[in-house]
C-alpha cells in the first residue's frame, strides 16, 4: 500500500459509513471516526450512529472513537487527534487498514494537514467579553483567523465562544505547539446530489423520531445532563431539548430542525470544496453507484 490511511469523507446521509465498512471488510480494516458527536455514550439515534452498518456479511467491523466519553462534557480537537493517533498505531501495529470515516471536516483536515495543537484551557475574562455578542458576530469573528476553525459545527453560541477562546490561545502560544505526524492518505469523498440528499435527510429525520429521539433526549437530560449543556452539541440535541423543556412545540421543532440539518449538510460540503482549494486531492464516487462498483473504483487507486 503507497497509503497510509484512506479517509471517507462526505456530508450527512451521503452513505459513507457503508461504504466503509464495506471497504474495511474487503481489507482487513478498522474504522476511526471523525465525527465530533458520535464520541459521546448514550447519543446514539440524534448522532446516527447506526452501529448496525458495523457488521458486514456476518462480521463485526471494529471502530474507534465512538461512545468513548460522556453526555455533559467537552470532548476537543486536542484530544481527537491524540485518541485518533492511539487508535490509529494499535490498529497498523496489529498488520490492519486504518480507515477515517466522517464528515466532521475539521477533524479529518487536523490529521490529514497535522494540525499542532495543545490543551486549551477557559479563559473567564475572555468569554465575559464575548457574551456581548450574538451568535452571527461571533462566526464573523472567527472567519478573520488565519487558522481555520470549523464553522461547520458552530450552531450555537457557547461552541462560537469556545472556538474563539482556543484560537486566541493559539496566537499567543504558536511557539509551544509540538508536531503531529504526517499520515499519507488516500482521501475518498461521496459526491450525493443536492435532491437527494434532502430527500435522504427529510425521511432520516422523521425515521430517527420514530425510533425514539425524543426519549433519548429524555434520558440524558434524566440522567443529570442540563439543558445548556446539551444544547452546546447542536443540532438534533439543540431543538429536541428545546421541545423537551417546553421552549419549542413539536412540530415547530420538526420543522427547524429539518432545515438546520440541511444547512449543516451545504456546510460540510463547502468545508470538502475548502480542502480541494487548500491542496487536497479528493476522489468524489456518486453515491448512487452499486456497492460493488464504489469498492472496485477505491480499490482501483490503490
Amino acid at each position: 500500500m503507497k497509503y497510509d490511511l484512506i479517509t471517507i469523507l462526505g456530508p450527512t446521509a451521503s452513505g459513507k459509513t457503508s461504504l466503509a465498512t464495506r471497504l474495511a471488510f474487503e481489507l482487513n480494516g478498522e474504522i476511526i471516526s471523525a465525527d465530533s458527536r458520535q464520541v459521546y455514550r448514550s447519543m446514539d439515534i440524534g448522532t446516527g450512529k447506526d452501529l448496525s452498518e458495523y457488521i458486514v456479511d456476518g462480521v463485526s467491523i471494529p471502530y474507534h472513537l465512538i461512545d468513548i466519553v460522556e453526555p455533559g462534557y467537552k470532548y476537543n480537537l486536542f484530544e481527537y487527534q491524540r485518541d485518533f493517533l492511539q487508535a490509529y498505531n494499535a490498529i497498523q501495529q496489529k498488520g490492519r487498514q486504518p480507515i477515517l470515516c466522517g464528515g466532521t471536516g475539521l477533524y479529518i483536515e487536523s490529521i490529514l494537514k497535522g494540525y499542532k495543537l495543545v490543551p486549551v484551557p477557559e479563559n473567564p475574562s475572555l468569554r465575559a467579553e464575548l457574551e456581548r455578542y450574538e451568535l452571527l458576530q461571533l462566526t464573523e469573528k472567527l472567519k478573520t483567523y488565519k487558522q481555520l476553525h470549523n464553522t461547520t459545527d458552530v450552531d450555537t453560541k457557547k461552541r462560537a465562544i469556545r472556538a474563539i477562546e482556543i484560537e486566541e490561545y493559539y496566537l499567543e502560544h504558536e511557539a509551544e505547539i509540538p508536531e503531529f505526524p504526517k499520515i499519507n492518505s488516500l482521501v475518498i469523498g461521496v459526491d450525493i446530489e443536492r435532491e437527494l440528499r434532502r430527500e435522504k435527510i427529510s425521511k432520516r429525520l422523521r425515521s430517527r423520531l420514530d425510533e425514539g429521539m425524543v426519549d433519548e433526549v429524555k434520558n440524558i437530560l434524566a440522567s443529570g445532563v442540563s439543558p445548556d449543556d446539551l444544547i452546546y452539541y447542536g443540532l438534533e440535541y439543540k431543538y429536541l431539548t428545546n421541545y423537551v423543556i417546553g421552549k419549542m412545540t413539536y412540530d415547530d421543532m420538526v420543522s427547524e430542525l429539518e432545515i438546520a440539518i440541511h444547512q449543516f449538510a451545504k456546510r460540510q460540503m463547502t468545508w470538502f470544496r475548502g480542502m480541494e482549494r487548500r491542496g487536497f486531492t479528493i476522489h468524489w464516487i456518486d453515491a448512487t453507484l452499486p456497492m460493488e462498483t464504489k469498492i472496485q473504483k477505491i480499490l482501483s487507486f490503490l
